[in-house]
């Protein structure tokens, strides 16, 4: 029932039409049924030799209004549910989009994105012409049997007996049947979150001469699908053959014992007909029940993957307001923070340091110590599980995510960017910049050449996910894009690592630059970039090692002088 409650929910803005609707389907469903009485009319105008223009007439006139009003709520309910799919995919894609990050890191972005396209087109038919079809099936079959009872009671026990059996047993069916369509919708997601793997990591597929495994594994999903497809049509061709069964056995019964009984003179020939012509009239509206009820089941099967999505948790304060952001550079607190993801080793234990305000501040440690999760709780992707954060002595969880994350300018390990133009790439996170902080902006990461050399200049289009740069250009994009934005803090994770040495340098004035006006926390590898931090900050496997300045650090943090040791930096040191 809750699955029913669901549609209805769906649907629920759209009563009026809704209503509308049925009121149309119901009255093309009595013009339809009152055909048969006025063929009785004309049969019996025929056999008593009176006019047939008035029943004749009064019969066409019931044909022609039940095939307008037909095309009439046809044309309401197909309209009905377009909006009703598109709110639901508008409420599905807000939601996907405010997901929270531990949401995401355990879901296939390919099946999430099949929930909104392929999903959401079931409910289309559900939540309107199943829910019409139902009431109007239902209405239109429980008229048929008053229509029969008024013209015969004795051919309307054997009609009633031969449908309860047929209906018995599709009531058998159903259950399974939406059992075989919700299979088949996650075996559609599979196939989509697979086509997503595989393309999103085209390059490395190739590369590794991969193309062949990946077909194979997306092919093993569509397989999958295919064959739940298969026993969806083996019950859908059961239930049309048992549908079948239900339209034929009553009118051979009512025929065999109907016509034996005119012809023993119980049973005027006039009613036999028009009973004849009530069962066949019958068949319409049941079908339409049956239908309804099927296509209600695999609505049903939708709205199950479609809920999933809705009972995820989200982000529910990105949206809200945010009062106008202090420019000067905050100082952030680290308070013996604790976290862990799930089914994981701590990620961080009881990690404590400060970043003074203005500056930078570098975190630097092995690979898997904790950086990039540090930077993650930073901007509440995540929570910590105990300890806290605090801006200028605010603890964040506070404040709305929306407060933390406008305070802040990010640059990701990855740098990604998005299918769009360079231009619209560098406002993204400042759309109502100006033009004169976009040219300050390009100038200082040396993008300016970049768009000198591009044919089409900013509205050159960067490709699905930054395909048409390099890996330093996108690099460069991502500094400037977090620039642009003139954050109070600048979270800038492995930012220089794929530039050059020039280009480097470069991008290391820019942020210097920067420094003068926000809090700049870095994440590197190589240490030539940090060696000039205000503060370093040494992780090591979830714990700080040590915090001091670079030349502190050498003579105190044995950890930090190996790594200055691998990357031949300690010999700058003693030279000094």
């Amino acid at each position: 029932m809750r699955g029913v409650r669901t549609l209805l929910g769906y649907a629920k803005d759209h009563w009026i039409a809704l209503t509308v609707g049925l009121v149309i389907a119901l009255a093309s469903a009595a013009a339809n049924l009152a055909q048969p009485l006025a063929t009785k009319s004309v049969v019996d105008a025929l056999a008593d030799g009176s006019s047939l223009s008035g029943p004749v007439g009064t019969l066409a006139v019931l044909v022609v209004v039940a095939s307008l009003l037909a095309g009439a709520y046809t044309f309401l309910l197909d309209r009905t549910a377009e909006k009703v799919v598109f709110s639901v995919r508008r409420q599905l894609i807000g939601r996907l989009l405010r997901l929270r990050v531990p949401e995401l890191d355990g879901a296939a972005p390919g099946d999430l994105t099949s929930r909104v396209t392929s999903d959401s087109t079931l409910l289309q038919s559900a939540t309107t012409q199943a829910l019409i079809s139902i009431v109007k099936g239902a209405a239109g079959g429980i008229g048929s049997m008053v229509v029969m009872f008024t013209l015969d009671a004795r051919l309307t026990g054997l009609t009633l007996g031969s449908l309860a059996l047929v209906a018995l047993t599709i009531g058998v069916l159903l259950p399974k049947i939406r059992r075989v369509i919700t299979k088949a919708q996650e075996a559609v997601g599979e196939v989509g979150a697979g086509l997503d793997r595989a393309l999103g990591a085209a390059r490395t597929v190739k590369a590794s001469g991969a193309e062949a495994r990946e077909e194979a594994a997306v092919t093993d999903s569509a397989r999958k699908a295919m064959h739940a497809g298969f026993t969806g049509a083996k019950y859908n061709a059961l239930v049309g053959g048992i549908m079948n069964l239900a339209f034929s056995a009553p009118f051979l019964l009512v025929l065999g014992a109907g016509g034996a009984w005119a012809a023993t003179g119980s049973l005027q020939l006039s009613t036999l007909i028009a009973f004849l012509l009530t069962v066949f009239y019958m068949t319409e509206p049941l079908a339409e029940l049956v239908q309804g009820v099927t296509t209600l089941q695999q609505g049903l099967g939708a709205v199950k993957r479609i809920r999933e999505v809705e009972d995820m948790a989200i982000e529910a304060d990105v949206d809200a307001p945010v009062t106008a952001v202090e420019r000067a550079a905050p100082g952030i607190a680290v308070h013996n923070v604790k976290f862990q993801y799930a089914g994981r080793s701590a990620a961080l234990d009881s990690v404590s340091f400060e970043a003074p305000a203005g500056g930078r501040t570098a975190i630097v440690g092995p690979s898997g110590a904790g950086k990039t999760t540090l930077f993650a709780l930073l901007q509440r992707f995540y929570e910590p599980e105990s300890g806290m954060i605090t801006v200028d002595g605010t603890d964040i969880a506070k404040l709305t995510r929306a407060e933390v994350r406008r305070r802040i300018g990010y640059v990701e390990q990855d740098a990604p960017a998005l299918s769009g133009t360079l231009e619209s790439n560098l406002r993204y996170a400042a759309p109502d910049a100006t033009d004169e902080e976009l040219e300050d902006v390009l100038r200082a990461t040396r993008l300016s050449d970049l768009v000198e050399r591009l044919p089409d200049g900013l509205n050159t289009m960067v490709g699905t996910r930054g395909v048409a740069l390099s890996g330093g250009e996108r690099q460069r994009l991502a500094i400037a894009r977090a620039l642009l934005r003139r954050p109070q803090v600048l979270l800038m994770d492995e930012a220089t690592s794929q530039l050059d040495a020039r280009n480097e340098v470069a991008l290391r004035e820019a942020v210097d630059q920067a420094a003068e006006r926000c809090t700049v926390l870095l994440i590197a590898h190589r240490l030539s970039t940090v060696v000039s931090a205000d503060r370093i900050v040494v992780l090591e496997r979830g714990r700080v090692a040590a915090t001091g300045t670079h030349e502190q650090l050498l003579g105190a943090s044995p950890l930090y002088r190996e790594l200055a040791a691998s990357q031949l930096l300690v010999p700058e040191v003693v030279e000094q």
